[in-house]
């Protein structure tokens, strides 16, 4: 699981920015939103253009960096602050997996040029690799005839976890398979200007083909019913294929003819809902952008029958902003010199009693250097 993740440097994150996930308080309610000690179900909210969705990204790089998994390059053009004169971003991540904390630290010029990456676990490093002075070692056992000193800007870390065979009744070298396996399954998805996603899958794909493939067009009508529209949706074969129609009294036509924005959006979150088997880490993006508040809930309560997943959504509906949904210590409010959950931005006690939506809009959750 990700415990701590921070970023400096990168688009609107000049200074270093934290994101704590090993805080959590000692509520009683909503269990399910805390596994293991760490956050694991949360909500980030944010006034327009203070960076959400570029942290997403930031936090999703790890996945342009170790993965062959679906990536959106364009999004990271614009990589450095263009405030800053340092020529570097740096990421760190935390990772907590089977009882040991792994620690990941990089260093960009962009996002194809690594300059620097280090891994410990424990404590202990066990990889350090400079590319500028084209130096670095591995401890992992069964790494040692690997030459890692080429002209390359392949990660280093990457290049052991696909290249060496490594026996994992070694712990450092089962701790090294399970960080992959997460980073394998992270997963960062959207619809507010367009479809798109980061990591989980190789290559892109058609939205009705996942919900047609795993025979779920019933499933995804009953779906739609519990969030609104009443349609009645059946298969048919079309010039591209087996796709869903809208059956009316008078005739059928292709879904996406008379789909509103919104349930566009919902197709979407749903052929993602029925795809999560096998995913670890999931950041949704505006996720509720066309939705109306009760369907938002519907949504977030969906997602927390899933309680294998890390999972975190960014949102400007104060609605979702309830203990009757998460908790404090699950809604975080990022700002542009950090991201902190509702318990570390007010010195009052929350209890489950405390209307958080009422506060927010009241302004009770401003960190102390804005007082």
């Amino acid at each position: 699981m990700l415990r701590k993740f921070s970023v400096e440097n990168f688009k609107n994150f000049q200074s270093k920015i934290v994101w704590d996930l090993s805080k959590p308080a000692n509520y009683e309610f909503s269990p399910e939103c805390i596994k293991n000690g760490i956050v694991n179900k949360g909500a980030i909210y944010g006034i327009n253009g203070i960076g959400k969705s570029n942290f997403g990204r930031a936090v999703f790089d790890i996945v342009n960096c170790l993965t062959d998994k679906m990536k959106e390059v364009a999004a990271y053009i614009l990589f450095l602050n263009l405030d800053s004169k340092k020529p570097y971003a740096t990421f760190e991540y935390e990772f907590l997996f089977d009882g040991s904390v792994l620690n990941y630290r990089y260093q960009k010029s962009d996002v194809n040029t690594l300059l620097e990456e280090s891994l410990s676990i424990d404590g202990e490093e066990l990889l350090f690799y400079d590319f500028r002075e084209r130096s670095g070692f591995s401890r992992f056992l069964g790494s040692e005839n690997l030459n890692l000193n080429d002209n390359s800007f392949i990660s280093r870390v990457k290049f052991i976890m696909n290249s060496a065979i490594l026996d994992e009744r070694d712990h450092r070298n089962h701790v090294l398979a399970l960080f992959k396996r997460f980073v394998n399954g992270m997963l960062l998805f959207y619809s507010l200007r367009e479809n798109g996603f980061i990591g989980f899958r190789e290559k892109g794909y058609q939205i009705e083909d996942i919900i047609v493939g795993a025979g779920k067009t019933k499933d995804f009508e009953e779906f739609l019913s519990r969030s609104g529209p009443k349609l009645t949706l059946v298969n048919r074969i079309s010039p591209e294929g087996k796709k869903i129609y809208v059956k009316y009294q008078n005739g059928e036509v292709p879904f996406f003819t008379v789909a509103s924005t919104g349930m566009v959006s919902l197709i979407l979150f749903y052929s993602w809902l029925i795809s999560l088997d096998g995913c670890s880490f999931v950041f949704i993006d505006e996720f509720d952008a066309f939705y109306h508040h009760d369907l938002a809930e519907l949504i977030i309560r969906e997602l927390l029958h899933h309680e294998e997943i890390q999972i975190f959504a960014t949102t400007h509906n104060t609605d979702l902003m309830s203990n009757d949904l998460l908790r404090p210590d699950s809604y975080f409010i990022l700002n542009d010199r950090d991201i902190k959950s509702l318990n570390h931005c007010t010195e009052r006690d929350l209890r489950f009693a405390h209307n958080l939506q009422k506060m927010y809009k009241a302004g009770a959750f401003v960190d102390e250097e804005k007082r």
